[in-house]
């Protein structure tokens, strides 16, 4: 289906167009490092990694992640433009992507 579509709207009567979904911005960092932070909050106290600063028009981040899921035998996800991997071990996951090339900090508690 096409995104320009018309849709009714109750609220004023007429027929408007839908608003523009904005692409999420991607934090990425000027000194060329990129970050594995630990985060827990809003989900129930169990860990995730997140790898941020990756820049998706230079790299895939679906094969990046599918290559750190399968080595790290743990589940994950792409979200917002980060990569998300279950579990804390952040420096297996550090010599995983150093190993692909990247320079890598960790970040936070």
């Amino acid at each position: 289906m096409s995104d320009s579509r018309l849709v009714y709207s109750t609220d004023m009567g007429r027929i408007k167009q839908p608003e523009e979904v904005d692409t999420p911005e991607i934090k990425l960092f000027k000194d060329g490092f990129i970050r594995i932070e630990r985060q827990t909050k809003g989900r129930k106290g169990k860990g995730i990694m997140l790898v941020v600063g990756i820049d998706p028009a230079k790299h895939d981040l679906k094969q990046i992640a599918k290559t750190l899921k399968s080595k790290m035998g743990q589940g994950g996800a792409i979200k917002e433009g980060l990569i998300e991997i279950q579990g804390d071990d952040r420096d297996k996951l550090k010599g995983l992507l150093e190993g692909l090339g990247f320079k890598v900090k960790l970040a936070g508690g």
